[in-house]
Parts: C-alpha cells; structure tokens; sequence
C-alpha cells in the first residue's frame, strides 16, 4: 500500500480489529486479520489471471466465504465485480460472462465443468478448494495492494424481456465507492456490534450488498448458506442477530413455522428488518411486524439500476401498501405517456431521479439506455401513484399489465386480494392470449390447506370488480420461484401459454 494511503473497511479493521470475527459459515470463523490477508492474496491471483482496473470479476457462487473475499479482492484491483447466479444454465452463463467481458470467473467445484463450459476460451476459471487455496499459499506474503474498501458491482438485470444486461452505475471510483458505503451506514444506522445475516442469495444486491456494508463497518456477518425457515430463527437466537435484508417470501415461509415453534426462539437481539425486490402482501407484512416486536421492519423500494423510496413501520402502518418516500437527495416523479405529471392518485409510469444527476447505463445498449430515461430520471416500467402526503404506491409493473377486452387489469390488485384469503400462501396473476378478448385472467395459488378454485373465485368477486377476477384458477403445492424467493411469472406464462 502506498505511503499515506488511509486503511479503510476491512484493511483498517484487520488491523486494529485483527481478531474480531467478519464472517461465520456454520462453526467456521474467519476474522477481519485473515479476511484482510486473505483478499490481498486473491488479488494478487486474480491480477496474475487478467484482472486489472476497468476489467470484471465474475463470481458463480454459492454463499460461503469465497462469495465475499473475491468481491473484495476485486476491490483493491479497482475491477469490477459481477455476481452471478450459479443456477443459471450453460447458454444464459455463456451470455453474461461474454457480454460483460469477464476476464476472470470464480466458481466452485460443483459448478466448475459448466463455468468452464460457458466461459470458453474468453474467462479464465479459478475454482475454489485446493486450485484456490495452493494458489493463495503460494502469495503468502505478497505485497500489500490498496485497502480492501468495497466491490464495484456489476448487476446484470432479470431479463423479463429478451437477454438481460449489465447495469453500469458511473465509473465506480474508490471516492464514489467509499461515499455510498458511508451513506448506508448514516442511512441505517450502521456499527460494528451489528451481527448481520445473509438471509438470501449473495448474488442479489440486496443481501450482498448489506454483507459488504456490514464488512465495511467492521460489523459481523453470518453467512446463511441456503434459506430454510427454522434454521434462520436458530441461528438468530444463537447468533445473537440485529438484522437482516429479506424478501417477503422469507416472511411467508417463517410465518408457515407453527406457532409455537416461533415463539420458543429468543429474536430480542433483532434491531432492523430491512424488506424489498417483491411485493408484500398487507396481511403478511402485520404479521411479521409483530412476531418481530423488537426489530423495526423497513421497506425499501428500489431495482438493480438505483435505489428510490423506503418507509418505516410506524409509516406504512399509517399507509399500508405504500412503498414510501424518496431517500434523501432522490426524487420520484409519476408521468403520464407523454412526460406529464400526474395528479396525486392517479397511476402512471414510475421515475426515479438519482441524486447528483447520476445516471447508470445498460452495458453494451445504448438504445436500451435511452428508452429508459426521461431528462433526469428513469424507469424499469413500474406503475403506481403518489398520494397527497407525497408517498409512493406501486401498483404493477407496465410489462405485467393484462388488456381484457380493451380495458386494462393490473394483476397486482388481483393478487392483493387472494393474498386476503386465509389459506392462501402466495400466487401469481397473469395474462394468457385469448381469441375472444385479446388476454385471460390465470391465478396460480400456492396454498397452505386444501380449498376448491371456485371458492378463490367467489372470495374475488366479494372484494373485486368482476372483470378484474381471474377466469382460470389454479392451486398448486408450489410455485415456482427463482433462489431469491420471486415468483418465476415468466415461466409460469410460457407454460400457460
């Protein structure tokens, strides 16, 4: 490290904090001292395999400790670093590693073969365990490359129409780096007694993302390595656990542990429940707000291409269903097809005005970059309206609107109210061609007790209009759903389809 150069995130903890634990995996600790030797080591490796400044670091793996330390190791290489989900097959791996230009993938040994499949002659393919390890002991003592601050992430986006794309927020700095890790711990309130833990897969924004604020902190993560509902609530109790990003699917799944099995354990320690990515269902959100009594459960309201609108307990229990108000220096704004402001109430399209006038591009699509912003602000194609008091409410997504006979159905509504039914877990609403009417109504309800379709139906037409009530229902044991808990709609309207 350069003379002067200041120690910052896990480098400064490591050392004046070298024994104080940074991640957990099971009975494993690994401290910041060795998470700091460590990721200077893999930089090292991963510079000796092409990565260098501007270049990409692809991660095709698993939650465990090599998540964390390549995104790190990339970090002190001014890199960038591309999670990517490790379910994806070889043509959907092949795209976004030679796309993004990936000069390195990390990957496991259970995932290699296709990693290196996919990766061709393009990616070089470091895989975890012995490769991984024989490589690190061999740069022990290496010099010291910068500090180990926070990744440059490179998300590349679901892909709900056509191939997806990398999301490029700016140039990544260290100065712009270290500013947004500085604004989430002033806006969450950040320290290092925090004890988080990974409730999702590290490759979403969310759950890794809180990972590498809470290393950058000096706080402890707890590294979850696949959702299961009792094995959170242990390892909370046992872990001592102050909070946690999650998806309202982790809410439905807990809240499906019997009752008497959720209140034996001792979640006291829980401080902040931060939720997103998914709608939450009204019912499910009062549950949770009271099995967590001593935790406040925020939402947030945001997409892989920026951050929006987040709303406290005490708030959305006054407004139920809204998503919030804008975080500071962020503006949302509501148009109408022709850039026109709409009036309080009224649904439109969804603008997001980043602060500062940053502005993120679609890697690769510069008609994709376009398409997406207005002047300041851009949208993913999200629908919803402002109330008089400024709070935002979602109502769907532009891509998931129904057109039934020329009048327009927003599936979401549809879902709000089955999700009103008792033994309803989850579902999906969505549109399916029709000869007669342009589309049809399909709901695919997951339940948690036997229940006859026809009565979901009549449960729709108490609370709904009858053209907005689903023409076909039906119930599953499961929906499917990608590893973050979404609900895959897409697949379920191929099928339907």
């Amino acid at each position: 490290m350069g003379e002067g150069q200041e120690l910052e995130g896990i480098s400064r903890h490591g050392r004046e904090r070298p024994d104080a634990p940074a991640l957990i995996l099971g009975e494993e600790v690994r401290s910041f001292g060795a998470l700091d030797d460590r990721t200077n080591r893999l930089a090292h490796v991963l510079r000796d395999r092409g990565a260098e400044p501007g270049t990409t670091v692809a991660a095709v793996l698993p939650n465990g400790f090599e998540f964390f330390e390549t995104g790190l190791a990339t970090s002190r290489l001014s890199a960038g670093f591309l999670p990517v989900n490790w379910h994806l097959k070889t043509d959907e791996l092949s795209w976004i590693l030679g796309d993004s230009g990936a000069a390195v993938a990390v990957t496991d040994a259970a995932h290699a073969d296709l990693v290196r499949t996919a990766a061709g002659d393009r990616t070089s393919v470091l895989v975890a365990g012995d490769e991984y390890e024989s490589l690190l002991d061999a740069r022990t003592g290496a010099a010291t490359l910068p500090s180990a601050a926070s990744w440059a992430p490179v998300f590349y986006t679901s892909g709900t129409t056509g191939r997806p794309k990398g999301v490029i927020q700016g140039s990544f700095t260290p100065d712009q780096r270290r500013a947004g890790q500085e604004g989430q711990r002033l806006l969450w309130s950040w320290g290092p007694d925090d004890v988080y833990i990974v409730s999702g897969p590290a490759y979403h924004a969310g759950p890794g993302g809180w990972a590498m604020t809470a290393l950058y902190v000096g706080a402890t993560t707890v590294i979850l390595p696949a959702w299961d509902a009792r094995e959170w609530l242990r390892t909370v109790e046992r872990r001592r656990v102050t909070r946690s990003f999650m998806v309202p699917a982790h809410f439905i799944r807990i809240l499906e542990v019997p009752e008497v099995e959720r209140r034996a354990r001792d979640l006291s320690s829980l401080r902040l429940i931060v939720h997103g990515a998914a709608p939450c269902p009204v019912d499910v959100k009062r549950r949770i707000i009271e099995l967590f009594g001593s935790a406040e459960v925020w939402e947030l309201y945001g997409m892989s291409e920026g951050g929006a609108t987040r709303i406290s307990p005490d708030e959305w229990l006054r407004k139920p269903g809204s998503v919030g108000t804008p975080w500071p220096g962020v503006q949302v704004r509501v148009l109408d097809e022709n850039g026109d402001e709409r009036k309080p109430g009224e649904d439109g399209l969804i603008y997001v005005l980043p602060p500062g006038g940053g502005r993120f591009r679609y890697h690769g699509d510069p008609a994709k970059t376009a398409a997406a912003w207005r002047e300041e602000g851009f949208t993913v194609g999200d629908v919803g309206h402002l109330d008089e008091d400024g709070y935002l409410f979602v109502t769907d997504r532009a891509a998931d609107m129904v057109i039934r006979g020329g009048v327009n159905i927003y599936p979401r509504e549809v879902e709000d109210a089955l999700h009103r039914h008792p033994a309803v877990v989850d579902c999906a609403v969505f549109g399916v061609p029709d000869p007669r009417h342009g589309e049809h109504l399909v709901a695919v309800v997951e339940t948690r007790q036997p229940i006859d379709a026809e009565a979901l139906k009549a449960h729709c037409r108490s609370l709904l209009a009858d053209f907005k009530c689903p023409e076909q229902v039906d119930v599953v044991d499961t929906l499917p759903r990608d590893p973050a808990g979404k609900v895959l709609k897409r697949r379920l309207r191929e099928q339907y389809a």
